[in-house]
């Protein structure tokens, strides 16, 4: 018989780190839950870090009242900044800082020219869980300077051929015909013999989007925007086992997001407190769009020489399109008189790399297990004009390969100490280029610029009793500096790109250190966390060429999760999320500035009850306030508010109807993006209104 396999394994929260979802309420026992972010392959609720997983089930029940990634991910994690509702997710932090986003462990992010795009990489009835880890990590490399967001698509579950079916119909209670949108998702899957397989795709489309007076909400038509716009993605998957210890696994997703361009912006007045709106337009040029590409093959073998070995080679393709405009970044008298060309840019990036990972546990009578291997990447990314075929930034090359290591000790049977080393080797590879003409239009010798750099890791946990369990621990990770933005803005003739480009990585240092609880029917985890980088990357203009300015930036913030069990049907939980961050923007040494809401997001509350009444009928409440906040600058301030949510499932005889009223209340408010981090009259931007979401799903 086949052994279980990782990624099948049943996922439940365990202990503090995560909510009971209301389908399974009447559960009496959780199951260890693996996490395959950790490259141990570390069971949650025994790491000295704080781990979240967000089940199926409670994705069903967010999914019932939005399909925004990172709306979902605000409501089950408060640390996470709140949605700008929109397709960019420029200022949407974790921790205050960026977090990697991860498909199965292939990185999404695209660093050497920063698109904010990640958020909308696939399609949630694609995913089978999210593995969320809070603080810097270099596990996975660049990226993870807040932590590690992975989602782990889904795999075959039965021996017999099955399918999935579901259609969902989305509308504003302030009705409008635009206002209307509509899912329809699809999955087969199955064993036969030594292979298995799943295919799976879905539709969406989304109307327009109303706030809480019945006005239509502002498009962003240049960063681009989720409603009014139409996403499909196609996943596939083939596995075989070669034996009962090891197999093989092919993934193929393919998603695209795009704008169906029949709205142009309305400013508002930000003084006045009056939002952007939307009116029917013929906006110039083409709809904002992501797209993206991932492919991978995963080989495992379970035990080769009483070894675990995971091995996976991989490619990632994003196009990311962004609107057009006259932008006197954009003029070229050789082209045009100055004032009158229109343009629009679109980043293009490619990924291909390897992760190699060999695990050995049970060494010294059981007290040691030792992770090792290697990551390899290679990642092609530039920016174009592509209205006119210009080069903004050049084609750079990021070439990176890193060995590491990691132990886990386990001393006594209550202790447990973690540590781990990681090596990083990294060039950056570009040829001679020429600016576009408002800047300059210079030439600037090509280079190649690099980095050597040794991350570390240490921690602990300690079973203090059999229901309370301390932990700490320290972690390092690393991100780049936006060498495209530097690159497309030089002005000076005669630069050399060895000369000026500090490709020197912003490292984060990560402590932390909290307790979990899970005493009879209450459970609890609380943590203490500092964040600190010595060297920032803030970008200044001086003498016409964009540098990078190394700052100084501390970042100490608190969470805490809870849930008590009232009995098998009914469960209260909560989490809690508070965080200050500074800079230092004098170079004096000390942090002398608040951060803005560009980068810090308001302290959250989020409140839950999920009740199973019947067999059939299950709901979910939920309500999130939002602290206010205000910042160095005034004219920059967040006014708190509290949304309330509702969503429900019932089983019928064939089927299951679900439904959710997001903001039931119809509350009207600003977006926290639009108070707190930007002044423009045009990307003042109202919140969704109350929205009613109703679906029908079937398993057969």
């Amino acid at each position: 018989m086949k052994p279980p396999r990782p990624s099948c394994v049943l996922l439940i929260h365990a202990l503090a780190l995560t909510l009971a979802p209301f389908t399974a309420l009447a559960e009496t026992e959780l199951q260890a839950v693996t996490v395959t972010a950790t490259r141990g392959g570390n069971t949650a609720g025994k790491t000295p870090q704080k781990i979240t997983v967000i089940t199926r089930e409670q994705l069903e029940e967010q999914l019932a009242l939005t399909s925004d990634p990172a709306q979902i991910l605000g409501n089950l994690v408060p640390s996470y900044s709140p949605s700008r509702q929109k397709m960019t997710n420029s200022g949407e932090t974790f921790r205050v800082r960026a977090a990697l986003v991860m498909i199965d462990g292939v990185p999404q992010s695209t660093p050497l020219r920063d698109s904010a795009r990640d958020g909308h990489v696939i399609d949630l009835s694609m995913v089978e869980r999210i593995e969320i880890i809070h603080g810097a990590s270099a596990e996975h490399g660049l990226g993870a300077t807040g932590g590690i967001i992975n989602y782990v698509t889904r795999r075959p579950k039965s021996g017999t051929l099955s399918q999935h079916a579901g259609v969902s119909v989305t509308v504003p209670t302030d009705y409008d015909s635009d206002g209307l949108g509509y899912k329809f998702d699809y999955r087969i899957e199955g064993r036969s013999g030594d292979w298995d397989y799943l295919a799976s795709a879905s539709y969406l489309t989304r109307g327009l989007y109303y706030d809480g007076r019945g006005r239509s909400i502002g498009v962003d038509d240049v960063q681009g925007d989720t409603m009014n716009s139409a996403s499909h993605d196609i996943m596939a998957k083939l596995g075989y086992w070669i034996d009962d210890n090891q197999n093989l696994e092919l993934m193929i997703n393919r998603f695209e997001l795009e704008g169906e361009h029949d709205y142009v912006n309305v400013p508002g007045n930000r003084n006045a407190g009056i939002p952007a709106t939307s009116r029917r337009g013929d906006p110039d040029g083409k709809a904002a769009m992501n797209k993206t590409l991932n492919a991978s093959l995963t080989y495992r073998h379970v035990d080769i020489g009483g070894n675990e070995l995971t091995a996976q080679l991989y490619s990632q393709r994003i196009r990311a399109r962004f609107g057009g405009d006259i932008l006197s970044s954009f003029q070229d008298p050789a082209i045009a008189p100055v004032g009158t060309l229109f343009d629009q840019s679109q980043n293009e990036s490619d990924k291909i790399g390897g992760k190699f990972t060999l695990t050995r546990d049970g060494l010294f009578d059981n007290r040691l297990k030792l992770t090792g291997g290697l990551d390899v990447l290679q990642d092609k990314t530039r920016q174009m004009l592509i209205a006119t075929n210009r080069e903004w930034v050049p084609e750079t090359k990021f070439r990176n390969y890193a060995p590491f290591i990691q132990a886990e000790l386990r001393p006594t049977a209550r202790l447990t100490l973690h540590g781990g080393v990681r090596r990083e080797f990294a060039e950056l590879d570009i040829d001679t280029f020429r600016t576009i003409a408002s800047v300059g239009g210079v030439t600037v010798q090509g280079g190649k610029p690099e980095f050597r750099e040794t991350l570390v890791n240490a921690g602990l946990v300690f079973q203090a009793t059999d229901w309370a369990q301390v932990f700490a621990n320290y972690s390092e990770g690393f991100g780049m500096p936006d060498v495209g933005r530097v690159l497309r803005a030089i002005g000076e003739p005669g630069l050399r790109v060895d000369d000026f480009l500090d490709l020197k990585p912003i490292v984060t240092e990560n402590r932390e250190i909290g307790f979990r609880l899970n005493h009879g029917s209450f459970d609890a985890e609380l943590s203490w966390y500092e964040s600190d980088s010595d060297l920032g990357a803030r970008l200044e203009l001086l003498d016409g060429v964009y540098q990078v300015r190394r700052e100084k930036t501390e970042i100490n913030g608190f969470e805490a999760t809870g849930g008590y069990r009232v009995n098998d049907d009914h469960r209260l939980s909560l989490g809690y999320a508070q965080v200050r961050g500074r800079s230092d923007t004098t170079g004096d040494g000390r942090v002398d500035t608040h951060l803005n809401g560009a980068n810090v997001p308001p302290d959250r509350l989020n409140l839950r009850w999920s009740a199973l009444w019947s067999p059939k009928l299950s709901t979910h409440a939920q309500v999130s306030h939002y602290f206010d906040r205000s910042f160095d600058d005034p004219e920059l301030e967040f006014d708190g508010m509290t949304l309330v949510d509702l969503s429900f499932g019932y089983t019928l005889p064939v089927g299951r109807v679900v439904g959710g009223v997001e903001n039931l209340f119809d509350k009207h408010y600003i977006s926290y993006n639009s108070q707190a981090s930007d002044k423009r009259d045009d990307r003042y931007f109202a919140g969704r209104g109350r929205t009613v979401t109703v679906g029908y799903q079937v398993d057969f």
